[in-house]
């Protein structure tokens, strides 16, 4: 997951109010649950230390919730007075998180919309292609190519002319599926997407998956239910790209994992995996995380870090923090510290699962993170 998106949370300096709220539902009982709920954040709030004018503004946009618009709930960042930002989860949060502190609190929003990567999906036939953009929230127009109308459509005599026109037929097939591929790669590009889907007939999305260059073609799969034409989308299609994008995840998740393993120290260097919060805040300091890798019931994940107001300035120790050139630094929490500068360094962070037989191979103390080049380790 890129935290790109939250980057407005970082070019202010808090502290920070973020709740994770599950709107009750719209009847006569639920609006006064949803008013106790309301009531109940604020005050943690208050008790925390947020500031009067937050605690205001934070009530005003809860009491506005509506469980019709986000149906999981939505989280909502504050601070001096002002919702900065929110952004609505795709799974309900089980219990109410209401926090104050130096630092957007954003792990649980990993574990409530960390499963949704961005699909392009092509819809394909003989004469071009219609993309389309898909993800839990979002599913939008992404383009379209258009090749050769004539010849297409072959016939079935064994004349020498008409065996003619059917390599005419062959020819024109080849051109247009080399131009779809050529688009759908453009747009791949463009758009950010995750995963390709190819839609049509087999012959058509086969020739399109062999032209494509080597980095889509490795995340491209095909179905073999639906079609360009109009009406042809049906429930086994919808199906073919949930199936898709959660094993685009499963995928993703089990080879970082085995690069952790396999880049981690064990006691040889150069390395190219680190966990444990004072390697991995060495990293952060260097921005060299390329993928911070979290374990939501880790241990390490509320140790204390020191931090200042840009997000290389993070150390272990406080005296350390005021060596790196701030004078007042402030405690937080090794993952809200580890967050920030992932999302300001374009690091991808990714949610390790925790049921795995195998404790040993994940990061320990829940936080990893797979290195953008190795290096030799020093103690910090």
């Amino acid at each position: 997951m890129r935290l790109s998106f939250l980057q407005q949370l970082f070019d202010r300096d808090g502290p920070w109010a973020t709740v994770y709220f599950h709107a009750a539902h719209e009847d006569e009982a639920g609006a006064k649950r949803h008013e106790l709920s309301v009531g109940e954040a604020c005050r943690t709030l208050e008790e925390e230390g947020a500031d009067a004018a937050t605690v205001r503004a934070v009530r005003e946009t809860l009491m506005e919730a509506s469980p019709a618009e986000d149906p999981a709930g939505r989280v909502y960042f504050a601070t001096e007075g002002e919702v900065v930002l929110s952004h609505a989860l795709s799974r309900p949060p089980q219990r109410p998180i209401s926090v104050w502190a130096p630092l957007p609190r954003l792990t649980p929003l990993l574990e409530l919309s960390d499963r949704d990567p961005l699909c392009l999906v092509a819809y394909i036939d003989r004469t071009g292609a219609d993309f389309e953009l898909r993800s839990e929230a979002v599913s939008r127009h992404a383009g379209e190519v258009a090749g050769r109308r004539h010849p297409v459509h072959r016939t079935a005599s064994d004349q020498w002319s008409e065996r003619h026109f059917q390599l005419k037929v062959e020819n024109t097939w080849q051109h247009n599926a080399g131009a779809i591929a050529e688009a759908l790669a453009s747009a791949y590009q463009e758009s950010g997407a995750d995963l390709v889907v190819l839609v049509g007939d087999a012959r058509e999305r086969r020739a399109v998956h062999e032209k494509l260059p080597a980095p889509v073609r490795r995340v491209a799969v095909e179905t073999a239910h639906g079609g360009r034409a109009p009406g042809s989308s049906s429930a086994a299609l919808e199906e073919d790209i949930a199936e898709a994008r959660l094993q685009y995840v499963d995928r993703r998740a089990q080879e970082a994992l085995d690069r952790f393993r396999s880049g981690r120290s064990g006691g040889q260097s150069p390395v190219g995996a680190v966990e444990g919060v004072p390697a991995l805040v060495e990293a952060a300091r260097e921005h060299r995380i390329d993928t911070l890798l979290i374990r939501p019931d880790g241990p390490d994940l509320a140790s204390e870090t020191w931090i200042g107001g840009r997000p290389d300035q993070l150390a272990v120790r406080r005296t350390n923090a005021r060596t790196l050139g701030e004078s007042d630094p402030w405690p937080a929490r090794a993952d809200d510290a580890l967050l920030r500068s992932a999302a300001t360094t374009g690091a991808d962070v990714m949610v390790v699962p925790s049921d795995e037989a195998d404790d040993h191979h994940l990061p320990t103390g829940g936080l990893g993170a797979l290195l953008r080049w190795t290096y030799e380790p020093s103690a910090v």
